[in-house]
């Protein structure tokens, strides 16, 4: 039996995900992260600035509250690629729970295909965090 890999995350991203937790800008911003197989880590792959939920799958979100106010929430949203192996699922899951705990993050949703991801899905996501 194969014995689960959990992947670390890379120092920088950490970094650089911490960074963007307290970013200034207010406009939608994602990062996006992949695990890179051979070094067992959770690594940078895109940066985007001004980006809609309909462009992407992970964001920082401008979310109107039904009273007027705004927020900006952290959300990471885990998809694991459609038709992996067993293993890479395994690595996938494991790690996304290293990731969670490392930068902790609160607001993390599941999509099993991006395609589902709309504003419409990632607000009501967002409705239970009122």
């Amino acid at each position: 039996i194969e014995s689960l890999v959990v992947c670390d995350v890379d120092e920088d991203l950490v970094t650089k995900l911490k960074e963007f937790r307290f970013r200034k800008q207010t406009n939608n911003a994602a990062i996006i992260m992949k695990i890179d197989k051979d070094k067992q880590l959770v690594i940078l792959e895109e940066e985007h600035e001004d980006i809609s939920p309909d462009d992407l799958k992970d964001e920082l979100y401008k979310y109107q509250h039904d009273d007027g106010r705004i927020s900006y929430p952290l959300c990471f949203i885990f998809s694991s690629p459609v038709g992996c192996k067993p293993e890479q699922q395994m690595m996938y899951a494991g790690s996304k729970n290293k990731l969670v705990q490392t930068v902790n993050l609160t607001k993390v949703f599941e999509i099993r295909n991006t395609e589902d991801l709309t504003e419409e899905w990632l607000r009501e996501k967002l409705g239970f965090f009122r």
